[in-house]
């Protein structure tokens, strides 16, 4: 079973607009697989004749009919042989198969030749099934966006295609209805069904000016939403794409595999000659035709089909598991790397930490409290970060006539700009302390986030914001726990804050007041004491220590751009839980791998022993490689089905 046409058809596509389901309709089976059909039937009538009615010697009607349901099965299979044997490549299954069954017919055993070519193409058609099947499940689960939407256009609602839509303009959702692309909802209150996203089916409600994603399902009334993305680069568009990078990124097992076959086939063939031919000097009563038959079924038994099929099938199977439950591993080998994390590195805020921040105090020197606020949101408006989200929520509305300049953000800090003309520094105590003003020493005692403000270079006052412990960030902690897996916090909060997350949670190490170079320090320790990482968090400053970690894993619901498209792996709900699930699903999928690679070397083996030694003969042969192949590609496509 072609190694190309796997990869071929394992690739996500993306479908632009709706198109019909493949019809499964028995004329349509037929016209596919008529010929196949065909040759089955005058096997089974062929072998009726011979083992019911005992008719065996129908020389050379026998030797027509078998060619014809030969050809019937095989043409396929024998013309592409052929083409890869005028490129010089005569070491691969078509030539395998071809060689095999031709060798059958030349010394009488029609039967069996055309058996073996017969149930050789009827595991190619369930291997085409089975891939077919394994595509559309992920194709179903993520290409859910409309192919049409409805936009206001000088006052009219107009019906057009996604793709021509511009940001700006308002997109009109009934109830029921999928959100074709990004935006800003414009009703006051919706509720949406997020699972193609996040794998989660709660709904999900969101106010006006909250962000939308295409892929979302209305589920109330007739909601407006302001398109903030073009078609290509939507949310759903990017886990599209993601995808299909996924599936053309191997494993280091299908590497090898790949590799096993191209010096496996080779080294069968040198084996079947040598059973043909080296008996000769060595058994007294040698009978040529015998010999060479035995060679036949160690040929058959030895095709590496289970293999090339089943472990791309598997992974593939593992994506698409994933994908449903709202993870998205960019590549199989990933699959693979998070079976061997044995230490989870995790950022705090929007990682842990819902990052949803409120004020719950502002303390300030020598200021009016609404003139300091409005002055501190003025420049926090700049930054995306959560905490400059709470602040500028909490100011309303008064900061939107303040002139503002000069804005820059310092890594691990906070922020500096010019507002109303007053230079104005808002951000952790290390920000004031690197520009020399002084600063109450009580606030480094403060257990919550504190933004500290100076204006002027002069200490202006400060706010005291608190964020919340994520719902399952205990649950998944216990979980790594008991898989032995050791955990650390990294966070740019001060010490106090994450040092009473971490007990909160249970987590084994915790280190705050770092800046991202501080954390690629950390990871890059760990990983000198022979540590497998993963790191997993969601903002700008963290990309570097996900790039750098054997396994980066973002927060893809919060998380920056820059972090997602660093990450390896893509948790599209922001639920820490989702860390062992991606940990299961690879240990998942690398146990069914082995369980498939095991099998077929099992029964290969032990086939050719006995094809060697005379007693398996081509029917055993052909039963047991296809029988192999059948069980390994079922067992690689039940992981479609499973839950974690």
């Amino acid at each position: 079973m072609n190694k190309q046409k796997m990869e071929t058809t394992a690739t996500v596509k993306q479908n632009e607009k709706t198109k019909a389901p493949a019809t499964t309709a028995p004329e349509s089976v037929w016209r596919t697989h008529g010929a196949l059909l065909l040759a089955t039937f005058v096997l089974l009538v062929m072998l009726t004749l011979e083992f019911a009615f005992n008719i065996k010697s129908l020389f050379p009607l026998d030797l027509a009919i078998y060619g014809m349901a030969y050809c019937l099965a095989g043409y396929s299979v024998v013309a592409l042989a052929f083409r890869k044997a005028m490129r010089l490549d005569f070491f691969n299954e078509f030539v395998l198969m071809t060689v095999a069954t031709v060798g059958a017919f030349a010394i009488g055993a029609y039967s069996e030749g055309v058996a073996v070519m017969v149930f050789y193409s009827i595991g190619e058609w369930f291997q085409d099934a089975a891939v077919g099947s394994a595509k559309r499940s992920i194709k179903a689960l993520l290409d859910i966006r409309p192919g049409e939407v409805t936009v206001q256009r000088h006052g009219v609602a107009t019906v057009v295609d996604p793709k021509d839509v511009n940001p700006g303009e308002s997109m009109v959702v009934k109830a029921g209805e999928k959100v074709a692309l990004d935006g800003e909802l414009q009703s006051t209150k919706a509720s949406f069904n997020t699972a193609a996203l996040t794998g989660e089916s709660r709904p999900d409600t969101k106010t006006k000016g909250e962000l939308v994603f295409a892929g979302m399902i209305n589920l109330d009334q007739v909601v407006e939403i302001k398109v903030t993305a073009p078609y290509e680069d939507s949310k759903l568009s990017k886990i599209l794409h993601m995808v299909q990078s996924a599936t053309a990124r191997k494993s280091q097992t299908q590497l090898f595999i790949s590799t096993f076959a191209k010096v496996y086939t080779p080294i069968v063939f040198a084996l079947a000659l040598c059973v043909c031919v080296v008996p000769y000097f060595f058994v007294h009563d040698y009978v040529f035709q015998e010999w060479f038959y035995r060679a036949l079924v160690f040929l058959v038994i030895s095709c590496p089909c289970a293999l090339v099929v089943s472990i791309p099938l598997g992974y593939f199977g593992g994506i698409g598991l994933a994908s449903r439950n709202g993870i998205l591993f960019k590549g199989s080998n990933y699959l693979d790397v998070v079976t061997r994390i044995d230490t989870v590195v995790m950022d705090k805020t929007g990682t842990l930490t819902k990052g949803v921040f409120n004020v719950q105090e502002v303390v300030t020197n020598d200021f009016d409290k609404e003139q300091f606020v409005a002055l501190v949101a003025a420049l926090e408006n700049q930054s995306t970060h959560p905490i400059a989200k709470a602040v500028v929520a909490h100011a309303g509305d008064s900061f939107k006539t303040l002139a503002v300049k000069d804005v820059s953000e310092i890594a691990g800090h906070g922020l500096a700009g010019v507002v109303e003309g007053k230079n104005v520094l808002a951000g952790n105590v290390k920000l004031l302390a690197k520009h020399n003003i002084a600063y109450p020493a009580a606030l480094t005692e403060v257990v919550d986030t504190v933004v500290v403000v100076s204006v002027n270079e002069k200490y202006a006052g400060h706010l005291i914001i608190a964020d919340e412990i994520k719902d399952d960030a205990r649950q998944a902690i216990a979980s790594m726990h008991a898989l032995n897996i050791a955990t650390v916090m990294l966070s740019g909060d001060k010490q106090s804050v994450v040092t009473s997350v971490a007990g909160t949670l249970g987590i084994d190490n915790a280190y705050g007041d770092l800046l991202p170079e501080e954390k690629v320090k950390h990871v890059q320790a760990l990983k000198d004491k022979g540590k497998h990482i993963a790191f997993v968090g969601d903002g700008v400053n963290d990309a570097p220590v996900v790039a750098l970690a054997d396994a980066g894993i973002a927060m893809g619901g919060l998380g920056s751009d820059a972090t997602i498209e660093t990450a390896d792996i893509v948790i599209q709900n922001d639920q820490p839980s989702k860390i062992i699930a991606a940990i299961k699903i690879g240990k998942l999928t690398r146990h069914i791998v082995w369980q498939n690679i095991s099998m077929a070397l099992t029964v290969k083996v032990l086939v050719l022993l006995l094809g060697a030694g005379g007693v398996a003969t081509l029917w055993e042969a052909v039963i047991a490689d296809v029988g192999v192949a059948l069980l390994a590609i079922l067992n690689a496509v039940r992981i479609q089905r499973m839950k974690v």
